[in-house]
């Protein structure tokens, strides 16, 4: 089948638009427009929340935390959308977090704080199943052609809604407090329940584990069913980890077909019931494709979260308040969403390695330069930024809807958003400690020399691919 694609220009292959008439995506692109416009507002307002009520920096900043550290747990989360049917998962989370955030209500004294927290770290696990299974969810209901569109259009309206609803929520905080937020979070969250309800997905019932066979009940006899139902489970869930190994070894697993579709498995499939929450982790390392993207993912929010905590020495080179951080997330935030809508061509130009190797290289750049104490510079440093850090996040979660069974997508897609997103909080602890003791001009220098070696790898030709090209066809057909 020849590639046609090939031979347009990139503005002939943008599809934001045949994203949107789809029915499916664009209710999905809305519903992540309502919910993620009440998601920045609380966002902002829980850490001013806190401080207004304590005074405390220390647990304003727990906040934060709170709605994160589920995250490190999403191996184990997200194997619950491997689970359950994902659609009214997706109905139940939204669903849930709309009648747990009135509890706020309550939260009008210092002593009170814990409760903001606890409901915080409900939002932050629920987001993460959240997560897996609308990942899940659109990987089979978006064409995968237009995957690398839609994830480039979620992204971009997520940056956008961080520009737009955090000033309205601060707004709203003004007038009528944190309780005033935590409504209008709630209201969003039954207005993306709602739009959920309207997909028109087909799931088939996950499979549970066959029951032991007749032979076993009369070898173990009647008073020890139990027992026998529970070895028979662990032999083979054994016996099915250990065939897991087998076919997770590098350069085993199915290439992809040419329409770029996730191969299909073979055999009978097993249940997700009995697959280990580990399965996810195991297929991003063994799959050639996978294992680099992730890396450097991970490695590119480890250094974005250095940077980022070197944003106020920068703007003590420039000579700027901190409240010249403002304009320059602004930026970083428009620079995100024009990559956000030119994704889909890039990706299919260029391939997932590559439209990320380029988007590192453009971030480390950018992060090196602003060495250098100049208004004008950092402000085009802050858009690069803006535009190569979501570069290699688009491309890690294309990559994984498309080359990741739908038995274990749930679970893959929260092991890769735990690889990929955990780092950035150790890299803003890190930035934190040398900041303080390192100038920042030499420390980004080098921040931007070692970030650009690590898109290196994404420019080099997968291995597998390379002994698949360099086999002779009577090597592949054998007489």
């Amino acid at each position: 089948m020849t590639n046609t694609w090939k031979t347009r220009k990139p503005w002939q292959t943008w599809k934001p638009w045949s994203v949107l008439r789809d029915r499916d995506s664009a209710l999905f692109l809305t519903a992540v427009v309502v919910s993620g416009f009440g998601t920045s507002a609380l966002w902002l307002v829980s850490g001013v929340w806190v401080k207004d009520l304590t005074g405390s920096d220390g647990l304003a900043a727990l906040c934060m935390l709170a709605m994160w550290a589920p995250t490190l747990a999403g191996p184990l989360l997200g194997a619950l959308a491997d689970r359950v049917r994902r659609k009214p998962l997706l109905i139940g989370a939204n669903l849930l977090l709309a009648a747990l955030l009135p509890a706020l209500f309550a939260v009008d004294a210092p002593d009170r704080v814990w409760l903001l927290l606890t409901v915080l770290f409900v939002y932050g696990a629920a987001g993460v199943v959240h997560d897996a299974a609308e990942s899940a969810v659109v990987a089979g209901a978006v064409a995968p052609a237009l995957l690398g569109d839609f994830n480039g259009l979620r992204m971009a309206i997520t940056e956008g809604m961080k520009l737009v609803a955090p000033l309205a929520g601060a707004g709203l905080y003004t007038v009528y407090g944190g309780p005033g937020v935590a409504l209008l979070d709630a209201i969003t969250f039954v207005i993306a329940a709602l739009l959920y309800a309207r997909l028109r997905v087909h799931e088939s019932r996950p499979e549970s584990p066959a029951p032991p066979t007749t032979t076993a009940r009369r070898r173990f006899g009647r008073a020890r069913t139990f027992r026998s139902r529970r070895d028979l489970a662990g032999r083979a869930a054994t016996a099915a980890e250990a065939a897991d190994g087998q076919e997770s070894r590098p350069g085993s697993p199915t290439p992809p077909t040419a329409t770029g579709q996730r191969p299909a498995t073979t055999g009978r499939p097993r249940s997700p019931r009995s697959t280990p929450a580990t399965v996810g982790a195991r297929h991003i390392w063994a799959h050639p494709t996978l294992r680099p993207l992730i890396l450097a993912g991970g490695t590119t929010m480890l250094f974005a979260g250095l940077n980022g905590a070197l944003i106020y020495a920068v703007l003590d080179g420039l000579g700027r308040s901190p409240a010249y951080a403002g304009a320059l997330y602004a930026v970083q935030g428009a620079g995100s969403v024009a990559v956000g809508l030119l994704s889909g061509p890039a990706l299919r130009r260029l391939g997932e390695r590559r439209f990320a190797g380029y988007g590192i290289a453009l971030t480390a750049v950018a992060a090196g330069l602003r060495a250098i104490p100049s208004d004008p510079l950092a402000l085009v440093c802050s858009a690069a930024i803006g535009a190569g850090l979501p570069c290699v996040l688009i491309a890690a979660l294309t990559a994984v809807q498309r080359e990741t069974p739908d038995a274990l997508l749930g679970r893959t897609v929260a092991t890769a958003h735990t690889l990929v997103y955990a780092p950035n909080v150790l890299g803003l602890a890190a930035g934190a400690a040398l900041v303080e003791l390192v100038d920042q001009r030499p420390l980004s220098a080098v921040l931007g020399v070692v970030w650009l070696a690590t898109a290196l790898p994404l420019f080099q030709r997968p291995a597998s691919a390379s002994r698949i090209a360099s086999r002779s066809p009577s090597d592949a057909n054998p007489a």
